[in-house]
């Protein structure tokens, strides 16, 4: 029965860079993943925003070129509302290669990834964590990363996400000669019920994609894609899609309980997922870097207040404004009134409030001064 420090269940971006960090702290930090190729089941566009390109170490041959326009439709299509930077404010990655890119990198600081390995369940009472594909594990600390519909945090009696979209997508090749990238996104109660459809391009390939409520996306996603991606806007060709990609988006805001004395959570398990935008990957990283700070704090001083510095409850209210924004989107099912919502982003003050929600830099908390007081010794502030 192999022994270890802490168990990362998942090798998505946050369990990985989890993993990095928590090794390079002198943990013994295992990596376990159910998928037997880190290429397999993306689920994610991997639009990473302009605060997380500041702030994070991204390779750059992994990232397509910057876009600066968003262009915001209406129902009919017609007119769209245009807003430009003077930055760039995405780009969007090779995401097989960044899984890849994490994964050496974790394992380069002293990680261990194991994949083809299925997690079964845990004890909150500590014990051996039961994994299919490989021995049980004994770890003194368990990481859930494992996607928004956590078994971990279910094993470990943590808070559960309840409010999903789900999202698809097509990935095309793109069409030649239709000039520079940008951010195409559709407001179509009839295609996208709750959210919107998207098409986006990381240089080689465009995305096309579709997010709203579960239960319309089950009675006819395959539909509602292949009948938005005939039509989309921006730079995509005709022939025919070279991947297709999905799956659930929690969109109530970060979970409130997160931790606890046997482990917590990150990413889409932790709710860290902006209600609004249904963008994870700039908070999956900031939550990972505040999770690893605080597991080392509690590993090396046994003491639990550490655990209180990941208090899901205080990153939520954050989110209060975008959340409200949230439910006034979602009940919204009628184009005409779409038609007209979009008229008023045209406005002044509507081109202001629609800038600062995607050009805007406070999309998520900043954990930065809980970490320096973890590494001050100062767990309480």
């Amino acid at each position: 029965m192999r022994r270890v420090d802490v168990l990362v269940v998942g090798a998505g971006l946050a369990g990985l860079h989890t993993a990095r960090l928590l090794a390079g702290s002198g943990l013994e930090a295992l990596v376990v993943e159910r998928r037997r190729s880190l290429s397999a089941g993306v689920r994610t566009t991997g639009i990473f925003v302009r605060r997380t390109l500041d702030d994070f170490d991204l390779p750059e041959h992994l990232l397509g070129p910057g876009i600066r326009d968003v262009l915001l439709y209406p129902p009919s299509r017609r007119a769209p509302v245009r807003l430009s930077s003077d930055r760039d404010e995405y780009r969007v990655a090779d995401m097989p290669g960044v899984y890849a890119y994490a994964r050496a990198a974790a394992e380069a600081a002293g990680a261990r990834v194991l994949l083809g390995v299925r997690y079964v369940r845990a004890s909150p009472a500590g014990g051996p964590v039961h994994l299919e594909g490989t021995e049980p594990v004994v770890a003194r600390f368990v990481v859930g990363a494992d996607g928004a519909r956590s078994r971990v945090a279910r094993d470990l009696g943590l808070d559960v996400n309840r409010r999903f979209l789900v999202g698809a997508e097509l990935v095309h090749p793109i069409a030649p000669g239709t000039g520079a990238p940008a951010f195409h996104c559709v407001l179509d109660p009839r295609i996208a019920p709750g959210y919107l459809g998207w098409v986006v391009d990381d240089g080689r390939q465009a995305h096309v994609g579709v997010a709203g409520h579960p239960d319309a996306m089950r009675r006819g996603v395959r539909h509602l894609l292949d009948t938005f991606a005939a039509d989309a806007p921006g730079r995509v060709a005709a022939a025919g899609p070279v991947e297709r990609r999905g799956g659930p988006i929690p969109v109530g805001g970060v979970l409130r309980r997160l931790a606890c004395p046997a482990g917590l959570l990150v990413g889409d398990a932790a709710g860290a997922v902006s209600p609004l935008t249904a963008g994870g990957l700039d908070p999956c990283l900031r939550m990972s870097e505040l999770a690893a700070a605080v597991v080392a704090g509690y590993l090396r001083t046994g003491d639990q207040g550490v655990l209180r510095q990941y208090d899901g409850g205080a990153l939520r209210r954050r989110f209060r404004g975008r959340l409200a924004m949230r439910r006034v989107f979602a009940g919204v099912r009628s184009p005409a009134v779409m038609e007209a919502a979009v008229a008023v982003l045209r406005s002044g003050g509507g081109r202001a409030v629609a800038g600062r929600v995607l050009f805007g830099d406070g999309s998520f908390p900043d954990v930065g001064p809980r970490i320096e007081g973890l590494a001050a010794g100062h767990p309480g502030r």
